[in-house]
């Protein structure tokens, strides 16, 4: 678990594996797997519609199926269901339990996120810290309909006065992908792109290879 800490930098990925999307369980965790068999992707269970012992028994499944893998696994919202699970870490909102109550809670070696809409937010996230941040929406997005879009300078810009790994998240797809990237953001959130897509694994691949290719070109 610290090992994975320590090497968030390395992650460009992040694949929110969205209950609605999936009619049981077993469909959410075989997606899961998929994504995860990408390579290093963040795997985010995000349950919005469930009870809590039903995100409880998502988590323990997705984590047994995310072992041995690269993959870090993240549980939105529920910092003490990602302790009970042995997740990696929580994500969390702002309206969810505050950065230091987790952090009590998890202990300083699991991973806290934090989604944020602006630079305040972001700074103070940073200042309390959060491990990693999520941006957006940037565009419009139908897991979060009433969130209005950031646009991409804009969220371009958080990224750029912020230290820790920020993925930016809402409606990317790889065919706006490209112009995320040379906006300057180099780490993404997705979920309808993979979880929706034919073959998860196939879909989350094709997004590590375009974020990754970043670094080939800047090294050459």
């Amino acid at each position: 678990m610290i090992w994975k800490k320590k090497r968030l930098e390395n992650y460009r990925l992040q694949v929110i594996v969205n209950r609605p999307f999936f009619k049981n369980i077993p469909e959410l965790a075989d997606a899961a797997a998929k994504a995860a068999s990408a390579g290093n992707v963040v795997i985010q269970l995000r349950d919005k519609v469930s009870d809590k012992k039903t995100v409880l028994e998502e988590a323990q499944v997705l984590r047994k199926r995310l072992a041995g893998t690269k993959s870090v696994f993240i549980v939105n919202d529920h910092a003490d269901i990602a302790r009970i699970a042995g997740a990696d870490g929580v994500h969390l909102g702002q309206s969810d339990l505050p950065l230091p109550a987790a952090r009590q809670l998890l202990g300083r070696n699991r991973i806290i996120g934090i989604s944020c809409v602006n630079l305040d937010q972001a700074l103070e996230a940073q200042r309390s810290g959060a491990d990693y941040l999520g941006i957006g929406a940037v565009f419009s997005t139908g897991t979060k309909p009433e969130s209005a879009p950031l646009g991409v300078g804009f969220t371009a810009s958080v990224c750029a006065k912020i230290k820790i790994p920020v993925f930016a998240i809402g409606g990317i797809t790889e065919l706006n992908l490209r112009e995320l990237i040379s906006s300057g953001c180099r780490r993404v959130a997705v979920s309808s792109a993979v979880c929706c897509a034919a073959d998860p694994a196939i879909s989350a691949g094709k997004f590590c290879e375009i974020l990754n290719s970043y670094d080939t070109v800047r090294a050459s």
